[in-house]
């Protein structure tokens, strides 16, 4: 199924949220950047300058305290390929080697 990722109307991109982790509310996978993205994005580079290598440990808390205020700040929405707006504790895009991965924490997007 093709999850939304909205900023109000505005549309930052999809991803099929690929990995499923039910124990841990945590679902997550390739995102394909829609025509919103450049809105956004140099936010989630905030946490890629403050954690420059994937799944390592900050070097900037300064930048990484900023990434989490201005990221929740945003009110991202998640809505599923019926366009209904599913519940998240929070949105996280990042960007490795090329690779932009979504990731939605506090929610489990039942098996299809």
């Amino acid at each position: 199924m093709r999850y939304t990722v909205r900023l109000g109307q505005v549309v930052i991109g999809h991803s099929q949220l690929e990995n499923r982790d039910a124990a841990n509310g945590r679902a997550w996978g390739i995102f394909r950047p829609g025509l919103g993205w450049e809105l956004v994005q140099p936010i989630f580079q905030l946490f890629t300058e403050a954690v420059p290598m994937k799944g390592g440990e900050p070097m900037h808390e300064d930048k990484l305290e900023r990434y989490h205020a201005a990221r929740d700040r945003l009110g991202l929405e998640l809505a599923d390929a019926n366009g209904r707006v599913l519940a998240t504790s929070a949105i996280h895009i990042t960007e490795y080697d090329g690779v932009i991965e979504l990731e939605i924490l506090g929610h489990w997007i039942a098996d299809e």
